[in-house]
């Protein structure tokens, strides 16, 4: 077999199997980040939950609750929270 002609054969080999790869990536990628560490890249901890799921339907009604409080009770609030959330990593990490 000539080699010009060799050279084609894997150039078009190569170009036909790379679009594959690209669907393949991103049809996987989608759904991987939800499993890779944080530490690795992944989904940070406080992440919203993913849309169409019933965690994130909750999820968005509890930040309109929020949005709709007034200003002087959410900050009651954001405070009461940040004392529970507090004190407890505290004693779990010891």
């Amino acid at each position: 077999m000539p080699k010009p002609f060799r050279t084609l054969l894997v150039l078009v080999a190569l170009a036909t199997g790379l679009p594959g790869c690209g669907t393949v990536n991103e049809k996987l990628s989608a759904g991987m980040g939800d499993y890779v560490p944080q530490w690795a890249g992944g989904l940070p901890a406080d992440a919203p939950p993913r849309p169409g799921t019933p965690q994130y339907d909750a999820y968005m009604r509890e930040r309109e609750r929020k949005r709709l409080l007034p200003a002087a009770d959410r900050e009651k609030e954001e405070q009461a929270q940040k004392g529970a959330t507090g004190s407890s990593s505290g004693s779990a990490a010891r």
